[in-house]
């Protein structure tokens, strides 16, 4: 519940600042801290502090575990860190954490966040793809259409994210005509290192992508996320593949496996 007027919720001191953002990591720092590491709808990536978070009555409670969606206030000092003031519950996804597959595909989205958008830029698009995946995941939102033949937390959700947070990066691989000489026909292979699909004459150095995997790949970044389309397990695997080759050549960022 956010937190209105008159509830006791202070005016943000000089020299801090308010933000929504997710928990994308916490590490338990010293006797009772916790470091933090945030995604924040207007920040970006946030590096912060919670002093006194761990000790059986902080004030914080539970709420800055990963994958919490938080109203924060965060004061600024000298330091590489923010300090955490203040911290309301904005969605907790308690269904997830209760659910094996969900809380791994919640850890793998969270970590490519953190690997693939390092810097303190805000990125609303990549925000509020990561903030509707957790709550796919958590059963607040359905999956509609025809959706992943495997729900929210199987292969094909989890590479629809992933392409839609490269888009959001800046990385999505072209998908259109050959990423080495532009032809729109016969587009047969993938070469991440080009960044792309290839048609058969610039097949050199890819690798084979059948007409399954390319239409999911364009379908997943066409649809909403709760409609990511199904395919067979050999064309999810080609079009991870397709996403980890790209996002290795042109990011320098290696994610982990999505399932």
């Amino acid at each position: 519940m956010r937190p209105g007027r008159g509830s006791g919720y202070a005016a943000p001191m000089a020299g801090s600042f308010k933000t929504e953002a997710i928990v994308l990591r916490s590490i338990r720092y010293g006797e009772a801290d916790r470091v933090l590491h945030l995604y924040s709808a207007t920040r970006g990536r946030i590096g912060a502090i919670a002093k006194g978070s761990r000790r059986p009555r902080s004030r914080f409670g539970g709420r800055l575990e990963p994958f919490f969606r938080l109203d924060l206030v965060l004061y600024e000092g000298r330091g590489d860190l923010a300090t955490v003031t203040s911290a309301h519950t904005v969605a907790a996804h308690p269904n997830l954490r209760a659910d094996g597959p969900a809380l791994g595909a919640a850890a793998r989205a969270c970590d490519a966040v953190l690997r693939l958008l390092d810097t303190e830029e805000a990125n609303p698009s990549a925000y509020n793809l990561l903030g509707r995946y957790l709550a796919l995941l958590d059963g607040s939102e359905s999956v509609a259409g025809d959706g992943s033949a495997d729900g929210a937390a199987g292969l094909a959700a989890a590479l629809a994210f992933r392409l839609k947070l490269a888009l959001a990066a800046g990385f999505a691989p072209e998908l259109a005509s050959c990423a080495r000489c532009g032809e729109r026909d016969g587009l047969s292979g993938f070469s991440g290192a080009a960044g792309g699909v290839v048609c058969s004459a610039c097949e050199r150095g890819g690798f084979p992508l059948s007409r399954d995997a390319h239409a999911f790949m364009i379908e997943a970044l066409g649809r909403p996320l709760a409609q990511a389309p199904s395919a067979s397990e050999r064309a999810l695997r080609q079009a991870e593949r397709a996403v980890t080759e790209t996002l290795e050549h042109h990011a320098h960022v290696h994610l982990r496996a999505a399932a």
